[in-house]
């Protein structure tokens, strides 16, 4: 699921914005995910680059022939939801869990395919300073 746009409400004469309630969920996913991973070890320190896999449901409309390329990778998602939002939403799930801010990721592979199983498959790798 990719990040949701912030909206904007009002309070009395005041505008706030707030984060979408489906995106502020599965943010919490994301970081419950986040909290079991890292256990009782403390947040990541420094440069880290991400590894992420993420894997879009086949559209039920997709013929047979269609299904069987996407599954093998001859068909690429070019549907919502955007990589980038995706991402983000990632990104801030694990902020304050894994790692201090995002600010610390330096360095980033990642694809968007189709998969039988829908889902995101992130590995983390803390990279020493200097190391490329």
């Amino acid at each position: 699921m990719g990040k949701g746009r912030p909206r904007i409400g009002r309070v009395g004469a005041h505008a706030r914005m707030f984060t979408p309630p489906k995106t502020a969920s599965y943010e919490g996913l994301i970081a419950h995910s986040g909290q079991q991973a890292m256990g009782e070890r403390s947040l990541l320190e420094g440069p880290v680059m991400v590894e992420m896999d993420i894997a879009l449901s086949i559209p039920q409309s997709m013929s047979k022939k269609r299904k069987a390329q996407a599954i093998a990778g001859q068909l690429f998602p070019t549907k919502k939801p955007d990589m980038d939002n995706v991402i983000k939403a990632i990104y801030d799930g694990l902020n304050g869990v894994v790692w201090k801010d995002d600010v610390q990721v330096v360095k980033a592979v990642v694809g968007k395919r189709y998969g039988e199983t829908p889902g995101v498959r992130v590995k983390i790798v803390p990279l020493l300073e200097g190391e490329q």
